[in-house]
């Protein structure tokens, strides 16, 4: 790959590092995990390592038979691997709903949520439920599946003794949105739609997801942790429908801060596992350390304006 600029932050972390780099020596035995998108690129890798720390991992896959594969391949490289496969379409609130309500009829603890599902910049349509998509997608599936299974985490957190971690992948993209943030009024406009805007509405919307939700978990006690991240600029399936990304990904300069996808995981995994993220909650993180996000992504109001709006979305859902 292209060499990496890459400098140490307060954690001692870099870009350079991997995934496996900032878990070494961590255990996770007695930790459940679930992640959405588990079956490629940075999905695919953040389960693995999790399993590979001795994480339950609850594979959350839209597609079943493509998800046992991975699971297959995971245990192949780490025989003692706990491994979960459910079904989940994150766009669908209906496909989050019976989700939650499987997982919580288990009985199992839920130690971590990462929700790493998402599209990016595709064509015009609406969700099951009227959403646009990238919104239903990358936003508002994990915002309900997080309401549904927090008190699961809540209780988990009393009983075992460890915080509870949710971790939300955003993007840098997320300075990219549309005037005014989030386009509450034209959200399913299709006149309004400009894909890549869209998309960094919806990374926006997960920043101010973790915000306000780690505020108000804050104000109750609980001893969970929220944060959002950039994994950084990864080639992945991802940008499969974007020209501007493909310019973007493999542009001359761009080349030189590109990851592969063991470092594009990294920051997930540590804000997962590793110990020294423990008090952070309500942060951006950039290469496994906190960043300054700047524009609509400070915005407490406009945070709790979102929160409310993704309450009537799912009302009943």
């Amino acid at each position: 790959m292209p060499w990496l600029i890459a400098f140490k932050g307060k954690s001692g972390y870099s870009a350079k590092n991997t995934a496996e780099d900032v878990t070494k020596g961590i255990d996770g035995h007695g930790l459940t995990a679930i992640i959405t998108g588990p079956t490629s690129g940075i999905g695919l890798e953040t389960a693995r390592v999790l399993a590979l720390r001795g994480v339950h991992v609850v594979m959350a896959a839209r597609n079943i038979e493509t998800a046992a594969k991975c699971k297959e391949t995971i245990i192949k490289g780490c025989p003692d691997a706990t491994i979960d496969i459910m079904q989940l379409d994150v766009s669908s609130l209906e496909s989050v709903r019976n989700f939650a309500s499987e997982f919580i009829a288990m009985g199992l603890p839920l130690n971590i949520l990462i929700g790493n599902a998402g599209v990016m910049t595709p064509p015009f349509s609406l969700s099951k439920d009227g959403i646009e998509s990238q919104f239903a997608t990358n936003y508002l599936g994990h915002f309900h599946l997080t309401n549904l299974l927090l008190d699961t985490m809540k209780n988990t957190a009393k009983s075992c003794g460890h915080e509870g971690r949710i971790i939300l992948v955003s993007s840098r993209l997320y300075e990219f949105s549309y005037k005014g943030g989030i386009l509450f009024d034209k959200l399913n406009d299709e006149k309004s739609y400009n894909s890549f805007y869209a998309y960094g509405q919806s990374k926006l919307a997960n920043i101010l997801h973790a915000k306000e939700l780690s505020r108000r978990l804050k104000e109750e006690g609980a001893n969970i942790t929220v944060n959002a991240l950039h994994p950084g600029v990864i080639a992945t399936n991802l940008s499969r429908h974007s020209n501007f990304l493909s310019v973007f990904v493999y542009g001359a300069l761009v080349k030189h801060f590109q990851k592969n996808i063991p470092q594009g995981a990294s920051t997930t995994c540590f804000l997962a596992l590793n110990p020294k993220a423990k008090e952070f909650s309500g942060e951006y993180f950039v290469d496994n350390n906190v960043a300054t996000v700047s524009g609509y992504a400070k915005d407490a109001e406009l945070a709790k304006k979102l929160w409310e709006y993704g309450m009537e979305l799912t009302a009943s859902k």
